[in-house]
């Protein structure tokens, strides 16, 4: 599993593009999942970007991405799950101190995120706690959910 995680680290730049193209055409659909029902909807699209994220980033289905903000790393991986940087124990080799064979996750999300445009900025936003009702939910539809609301919020304020 570490080989393709750390390949989609190497390949930062184009995932994030693909990334956020997914999202927004995800955002798009909105009314659709609407009409649907976003618990429907979620039924079969969580498994999906269980199976898709968790091959490709080795991700843990948080139900709160943070991939497009770390360099296409996922923080869950951290044995410590730490979510804002490295804890103090990463080694001289870059390695994680729980887990010696593994590069530590935040490592490579440094290096993942200087390929990303304005990755380098996005590592450095400060990530909320994990809110432990969100495992197990699709992230995606979770962004969709944040980015309308904050799209009716900026309409509702002009």
């Amino acid at each position: 599993m570490y080989r393709v995680r750390y390949w989609s680290i190497r390949n930062a730049w184009w995932l994030s593009h693909l990334y956020r193209l997914w999202e927004n055409f995800l955002v798009a659909l909105h009314p659709v999942w609407q009409w649907i029902g976003y618990h429907r909807v979620e039924k079969v699209l969580e498994p999906v970007e269980g199976v898709v994220k968790g091959f490709l980033f080795d991700t843990h289905s948080c139900g709160q991405c943070t991939l497009g903000s770390t360099g296409m790393a996922c923080p869950m991986n951290c044995p410590k799950n730490l979510r804002n940087g490295p804890c103090g124990g990463v080694r001289a080799d870059g390695s994680c101190e729980i887990k010696p064979e593994m590069t530590c996750v935040w490592v490579s999300a440094w290096e993942g995120s200087r390929k990303m445009r304005d990755g380098e900025q996005a590592i450095q936003v400060i990530q909320p706690p994990l809110d432990e009702r969100s495992r197990g939910s699709s992230s995606w539809l979770n962004t969709v959910r944040q980015r309308v609301q904050e799209q009716s919020a900026g309409n509702n304020a002009v």
